[in-house]
């Protein structure tokens, strides 16, 4: 495994979407895939980078709604941008703790996600919000020329 993952600071040229907010809920990493699927679409960005962003999208949420212990009533914030040729996606939650991969067993059902993260992304990191409480835990990757 890697070490801790890096702060992933938004750079002054990213164009983010606006920040839709989910409660903090199992459905809501079905959810967050539409709105990523709709948001590619309206970029352009189909393919192998659209699925893997997906993917990468929906173990961020899920990782989000199991770990992050937040008070009752707090949302899931998501963030979309493309910049210098990338594409990343955030999740932010209200807990500070910060993810980790783990070491799992072959038998073990879960645990796998941050894991896939780090596998699949060009970079991933995690970052104290700018304005609140809580983190933010992105993943990028490079998009085709």
């Amino acid at each position: 495994m890697r070490d801790a993952p890096a702060a992933l600071p938004w750079r002054s040229s990213c164009q983010p979407t606006p920040r839709p907010r989910l409660p903090h809920n199992p459905r809501s990493a079905k959810h967050a895939r539409a709105l990523l699927r709709l948001q590619l679409t309206d970029w352009k960005i189909v393919g192998e980078i659209a699925d893997t962003t997906e993917l990468l999208l929906s173990e961020l949420v899920t990782n989000s709604i199991r770990h992050a212990r937040t008070p009752p009533g707090r949302e899931i914030g998501l963030r979309f941008a493309t910049y210098d040729g990338r594409l990343r996606v955030e999740v932010a939650d209200a807990s500070n703790h910060r993810p980790q991969p783990r070491e799992t067993a072959p038998e073990d059902e879960g645990g796998r996600g941050l894991a896939l993260v780090q596998a699949l992304a060009e970079r991933w990191g995690c970052c104290p919000r700018l304005h609140g409480i809580g983190k933010a835990t992105g993943a990028e990757l490079a998009l085709p020329r």
